[in-house]
């Protein structure tokens, strides 16, 4: 974060997230892409200028994906905000709160639907604040994401690296924190892991699909 992303859960409802599958990536729900490598990794974190995700989170998830595209073209694709709803059916609306290029301090508000669970919140909104920023090398945002009566804290990071082959490595990992989160760390962890790996195989498949289109003839 949105984060994530896709953004932990607090709520003063009494139930267990396998009720609420709804915040991934933050907040993506996707289903998990054959491509990607996922998993945990105990003993290192990504970073962008220094800083990473939440130490002390409990949900956290890293995942990651080759895709056979420049990287500027993936790069474009991930910080054009406004864009998002285009190419990822989980991202209903997106909006920049400020203008120019990505960078940091910049400020972005996007929607994603909430599907029935116990609380009257029928969608997020989510609100994400660029901390760090290395251009065609790495973004770490931070926010809340609200509906009625849930509210979500979270820390995401992507790091973008080219291969010898001219793809480019997308790395990401996200960190969730809250009260609900915490009461059920693995369901948490896996609505967090279908959400990262949804929206690499999002990202994936159309800076591929873009990259590899045929030429029209003028």
């Amino acid at each position: 974060m949105p984060g994530t992303h896709r953004t932990g859960i607090r709520t003063g409802v009494r139930t267990t997230l396998a009720t609420i599958p709804l915040v991934v990536g933050l907040l993506v729900a996707n289903a998990a892409p054959a491509g990607a490598s996922v998993g945990p990794h105990p003993h290192t974190s990504l970073t962008c200028r220094g800083a990473g995700v939440d130490p002390n989170a409990r949900v956290r998830h890293r995942a990651e994906i080759v895709i056979d595209a420049p990287l500027r073209m993936v790069w474009n694709l991930q910080t054009d905000i406004e864009r998002w709803p285009s190419w990822q059916a989980p991202v209903t609306t997106a909006e920049r709160l400020d203008g120019g290029p990505l960078r940091p301090g910049s400020a972005f508000r996007w929607t994603t639907p909430v599907p029935p669970n116990p609380t009257p919140a029928t969608s997020l909104e989510i609100t994400s604040t660029v901390e760090q920023l290395a251009h065609h090398t790495c973004i770490r945002w931070t926010g809340p994401a609200t509906g009625e009566g849930l509210h979500i804290d979270g820390v995401h990071v992507w790091n973008f690296t080219r291969t010898r082959t001219g793809g480019v490595r997308v790395s990401t990992e996200e960190t969730h924190t809250g009260p609900q989160v915490d009461a059920d760390v693995p369901t948490a962890t896996a609505i967090l892991r279908q959400g990262l790996e949804g929206w690499l195989s999002d990202l994936k498949a159309t800076a591929e699909a873009r990259t590899h289109q045929p030429h029209q003839p003028h």
